[in-house]
């Protein structure tokens, strides 16, 4: 099982080192699953509370905020949109998946919902897990994670690195659905 994470302390890094990741990643024809940062769609609030994900590989844009007005500070999480990006996502069965990446472990997967059972499907599959983690959701993460999971820092050719070996390692596992060795 290869499963890490990244983490950044500069705001929106983390969401754009994966979105590229996975433009760079499907450019060089790597089978994806799960959701980055739509990179296109540009905020109304500064502290980036409106965003749209991309699902992989190359599904719908799905705005996953709701616009509560300019003087709410109430969580923008829009659950139904998410739900429908988690249900695109498991819709994919993953036969083909070389790598699945999750944009964000946030408040859902926090609480045992959104992308957990996405997540925890690959990585029965043998598919090797990229998430994003913010600092606050960290504990949970790694909770979620059992201790199995590996810090990545915030650094494109490490990532690419990264993704890469843990790809290698799963192709040639036997064990795993994702082997080509059967």
């Amino acid at each position: 099982m290869r499963l890490a994470y990244v983490r950044s302390n500069r705001r929106g890094e983390t969401d754009r080192l994966l979105s590229e990741l996975a433009e760079a990643l499907q450019a060089e024809g790597v089978a994806l699953s799960g959701v980055v940062k739509d990179q296109d769609y540009a905020s109304r609030h500064a502290n980036g509370c409106d965003m749209k994900l991309r699902v992989l590989p190359g599904g719908p844009v799905i705005k996953i905020t709701q616009d509560l007005g300019d003087g709410s500070d109430a969580c923008r999480l829009d659950a139904t949109a998410l739900t429908s990006a988690v249900s695109q996502v498991e819709a994919d069965p993953m036969a083909r998946t070389e790598l699945f990446i999750l944009n964000k472990y946030g408040p859902e997967e926090r609480a045992g919902r959104g992308f957990c059972a996405a997540m925890a499907a690959a990585l029965e599959r043998g598919i090797p897990v990229i998430v994003g983690v913010g600092g606050a959701s960290e504990p949970d993460f790694l909770r979620f994670a059992g201790g199995l999971a590996e810090a990545l820092p915030d650094d494109m050719e490490q990532l690419k690195a990264w993704c890469c070996g843990a790809m290698l390692i799963a192709k040639h596992a036997p064990w795993t659905e994702a082997s080509t060795a059967w």
